[in-house]
């Protein structure tokens, strides 16, 4: 699945050898009509057969406190591409996003991105400290944080590299591997605003520098008007407390924003009046072009679309008929617009069903509904927020930005859908 060979198999189509694999005359394995229950693997709950789990009684209430998933659902995790990294302990797992709906992601299936390992962190050891160019330098506990009015917001995070190992080709298939590294949860903390304000800016203060407790002091520069506009110090997520691996128990929220900014197991903020470019990895805040030259302080998210079902972790099962095509959308510059969907590979494009709340840098859920004949598909989706941005092709990004980056790309993905229902991870030209 994760194999990296391309194969241009038809003019104008790349995509992965599965395909021409015992797919290409369909015949037997065309799905016609529904699938039924005994198809399904269920012929023992069918009428006026009664299942054995409604004659016995179940687990109470106190088996389970804290609440798993169904055991039918164990696939349904993180993963990681063991080739991607040297080492475990900086490396990066992968939110399923073929598997969800909505636009919240559970805990326990939020993307991980470390440097130096997940660091456990005792609350009652737990210091945050202030200081620099500040008129009253402070240390706060985690006890003095929650004393603090509160907020809850609902943002995306999303790893600078989500993408990039498309940049070159057609190469992971699955949105769990090309687009994984993004999760979307409430938010629950102070304003950053607030600490600071705490603690006094001098008048030259422009920069942050923020420092996590993990084993590789991970160090970012924010810009101090970007602390100052919508940045939280964050200790729960979706209700309860931080997990250790997104980092317990307090971390910087900055929306919109690399999710490499957002500092966890953050202890430390240092007011200064420039960028702390020598102690930290410059790298993180450029993006080479094919010139040889480099895009500097890309914070921003630019507006990213990508259907989640179809795609080829979630293949269509149920053949022919009414088919539901879902997705996600967000732009770190603001609300999601507008997301267009095509069937034919970008030849006609219509508008889909936007549902559920629509916030500010945050995932939005689109959907679209058609009667499928059974034809091969081409699917692809565009996002367009309110800026008026328009999330481009990736041919349209690499002629601007070559492919030497790993970074921001953001171009429109395409699922070629087989007459089976498998679906592959494809380019068009």
């Amino acid at each position: 699945m994760l194999d990296d060979k391309i194969e241009a198999e038809k003019p104008g189509v790349s995509r992965r050898s599965l395909i021409a694999k015992g797919l290409a005359l369909g015949g037997a394995a065309a799905l016609g009509g529904a699938t039924t229950a005994s198809a399904a693997g269920n012929p023992a709950n069918q009428p006026p057969n009664v299942p054995e789990w409604s004659k016995v009684l179940g687990d109470g209430v106190a088996v389970r406190p804290y609440g798993h998933p169904s055991k039918y659902e164990s696939n349904v995790i993180r993963r990681d591409v063991e080739w991607l990294t040297a080492s475990r302990e900086s490396s990066v797992s992968f939110t399923p996003l073929h598997e969800l709906d909505g636009i919240i992601t559970p805990n326990g299936l939020c993307f991980e991105r470390h440097h130096g390992g997940i660091a456990e962190v005792d609350p009652n050891d737990y210091r945050l400290i202030i200081h620099g160019l500040v008129d009253k330098p402070l240390i706060f506990t985690l006890d003095d944080l929650k004393r603090f009015p509160r907020v809850n917001r609902a943002y995306f995070a999303e790893c600078a590299a989500n993408s990039g190992m498309e940049w070159r080709g057609a190469q992971l298939n699955g949105c769990q591997f090309t687009h994984g590294m993004i999760h979307n949860v409430m938010y629950t903390g102070v304003p950053l605003k607030i600490l600071l304000e705490e603690a006094g800016l001098k008048p030259n203060a422009k920069w942050l520098l923020l420092e996590g407790a993990d084993a590789a002091a991970m160090t970012r520069s924010l810009p101090l008007a970007k602390a100052l506009d919508d940045c939280l110090v964050a200790y729960r997520m979706n209700g309860e407390m931080l997990r250790p691996e997104n980092g317990y128990p307090a971390r910087v929220v900055v929306p919109g924003w690399e999710a490499n900014m957002w500092v966890k197991w953050l202890r430390r903020i240092e007011v200064g009046d420039e960028p702390w470019q020598h102690r930290e990895e410059t790298s993180k805040y450029t993006d080479l072009l094919e010139n040889g030259k480099a895009r500097r302080f890309t914070y921003v998210m630019d507006a990213k679309s990508v259907i989640t079902s179809p795609s080829p972790q979630a293949p269509l099962k149920h053949g022919k008929g009414f088919t539901v095509i879902s997705g996600i959308a967000w732009s770190g510059r603001g609300k999601i617009a507008r997301v267009d969907v095509t069937l034919d590979g970008g030849r006609n494009w219509r508008s889909a069903r936007l549902d559920g709340p629509v916030w500010d840098k945050s995932m939005t859920r689109f959907y679209v509904e058609f009667d499928w004949d059974g034809s091969e598909l081409f699917l692809q989706s565009r996002a367009i927020d309110e800026t008026g941005y328009v999330q481009p092709t990736k041919d349209e990004l690499r002629k601007v930005r070559g492919v030497n980056s790993i970074y921001h790309n953001n171009g429109i993905q395409t699922w070629y859908v087989a007459p089976s229902g498998e679906v592959e991870n494809v380019e068009i030209s």
